[in-house]
C-alpha cells in the first residue's frame, strides 16, 4: 500500500513490485505515486477504493507498507494473516495502523532502491496477474457506467471524460465528499498530479489549493475538483481567479446534497439520511457575476465537448455538471457489515431507497462485490 510519503518513489515502486510479483494499492493521498495506468497498480484502497486493491489485500500473505497511515486499515489484511514491513520517514508512524516485523525509516526511494537487491524475484505471478485482470474489470465497469445516457447524470461520465481531456503534466486538486471517490476515478497519466484535504477531509479546499497550485507552477495546467457542498464554503475565491487571471479550470459536480452523508449515514450508521439536502446553487451564474466563462452540463452527451473546450480555454472557466445524488460511490468496496446496514436504513423508511437500491444492485456491480450479491435479497425489496 502505497501513500503520500511514496510520492516520487514511483519508479522505484515499480521495480520492487515487478521483482515481488505484487500489485500496488494506494491511499487517496498516493493516487499520483504511479501512473493510473501503470502495469502494477490496482487503484485506490478504501472504503472509496477498487474491488482489486480489496481481493489483493484479502488473499496476501506478505504486506509492504510505503509512507502511508490510512484510516481505511479494516481494509488491509487481517492481523496475522500476513507478515508486514513498513517504510516512513516518521518513525513514531511504523505500526500505528498494522502490526508489522520490520519498520524501515527513511525516505521511501532511497530505503525501496536500499531493499532492491535483497529481494528475491518471485517466478509465479498469478497473483498480480489475477490482480490486475480484476483492475482491468473495475475500468471497463466504470467506462460502462460512463456510456450512460440518463438524467441526472453519473458523476462517472464527467470522470471519464475529463480523464481524456486532462492536459500534460496537470496538477488536479480533489475535495472532501463523494467527488473525492470520483476523483479517485480520474485516470492519472505519468506526469500528472493529484491531491486533497486527505488528513481531516475539509471540504472547500479544491479551490484554494488550484489557486495555490497555479500561482506555484504557472507553466501547469491546474483543474479545481469539487463538489456543490464545498464550492459553496469558498465560491468567493471565483472572484480572486478572476482577479489575478488565474487559468485555473473548477469542475463542480453538482446533485445538491452533502451526498457523502446520505451513503455513510445508511452505510456505517444504519440510519436514514438526516440533514443532508442542500439548496440549489447555479454555480455558472455566480461564476459569470465574477467574469469567469462558465458552462453547464446535464445531457451525458454534452460532457465530452464542453469539457474538452473548457481544457482548451486559456483563461479561468467553470464547469458546472449536474448529477445524481444517489450513484453509489462505494458499491464495489462494500464490507457485508455496510451493505447490512443499508438494508436496515432502508427498513427504517430511506426516502432514496429506490434509487440508492438500483444504482447498488446493478448486475455489473454485484458481479464485483461479494457484500451486495450477499445482502442482495434484503436490498432488492427496495429497488
Amino acid at each position: 500500500c502505497a501513500g503520500a510519503g511514496a510520492r516520487g518513489a514511483g519508479a522505484a515502486l515499480e521495480r520492487v513490485a515487478d521483482v515481488l510479483g505484487a500489485p500496488i494499492a494506494k491511499a487517496a493521498l498516493g493516487k499520483d505515486c504511479v501512473p493510473d495506468d501503470s502495469p502494477y497498480t490496482t487503484g485506490g484502497m478504501g472504503l472509496i477504493g477498487t474491488r482489486a486493491s480489496h481481493q489483493a489485500f484479502e488473499e496476501c500473505d506478505g504486506f509492504l507498507v510505503v509512507g502511508s497511515s490510512t484510516p481505511y486499515y479494516d481494509f488491509w489484511p487481517t492481523p496475522g494473516q500476513a507478515r508486514a514491513v513498513q517504510i516512513d520517514l516518521n518513525a513514531d508512524r511504523i505500526g500505528m495502523r498494522y502490526p508489522v516485523e520490520v519498520g524501515l525509516v527513511g525516505h521511501a526511494e532511497a530505503v525501496l532502491d536500499a531493499l532492491l537487491p535483497r529481494l528475491e524475484r518471485k517466478r509465479e505471478r498469478s497473483f498480480l496477474e489475477r490482480a490486475r485482470d480484476t483492475y482491468r474489470r473495475w475500468w471497463e465497469l466504470i467506462g460502462e457506467q460512463a456510456a450512460s445516457s440518463g438524467t441526472p447524470m453519473r458523476p462517472q461520465v464527467v470522470t471519464w471524460e475529463l480523464s481524456k481531456v486532462l492536459p500534460e503534466r496537470a496538477i488536479v486538486a480533489g475535495d472532501a465528499g463523494t467527488v473525492t471517490a470520483w476523483g479517485g476515478r480520474l485516470m492519472l497519466r505519468a506526469g500528472m498530479h493529484y491531491s486533497f484535504s486527505g488528513t481531516l477531509c475539509t471540504m472547500g479546499a479544491a479551490l484554494p489549493y488550484a489557486i495555490g497550485a497555479q500561482l506555484a507552477h504557472p507553466d501547469r495546467p491546474v483543474i479545481a475538483f469539487t463538489g456543490d457542498g464545498s464550492l459553496s464554503m469558498g465560491m468567493g475565491e471565483l472572484a480572486t481567479l478572476a482577479q489575478y487571471g488565474l487559468p485555473v479550470k473548477v469542475v463542480v459536480l453538482r446533485n445538491d446534497s452533502l451526498a457523502l452523508e446520505v451513503w455513510e449515514q445508511t452505510a456505517l450508521l444504519g440510519n436514514p439520511q438526516y440533514g443532508c439536502e442542500l439548496h440549489p446553487v447555479d454555480f455558472k451564474a455566480v461564476a459569470e457575476a465574477c467574469g469567469i466563462r462558465a458552462y453547464r452540463i446535464e445531457d451525458p452527451a454534452d460532457a465530452a465537448g464542453v469539457l474538452r473546450e473548457a481544457m482548451a480555454h486559456d483563461g479561468p472557466c467553470l464547469v458546472e455538471a449536474v448529477t445524481d445524488p444517489y450513484e453509489a460511490p462505494f458499491g464495489e468496496s462494500l464490507k457485508p457489515v455496510h451493505a447490512e446496514h443499508i438494508a436496515q436504513a432502508f427498513e427504517k423508511g430511506e426516502k432514496a431507497a429506490g434509487p440508492m437500491a438500483r444504482n447498488l444492485l446493478e448486475s455489473d456491480r454485484v458481479a464485483l462485490s461479494p457484500a451486495l450479491r450477499e445482502h442482495h435479497a434484503a436490498l432488492a425489496r427496495y429497488r
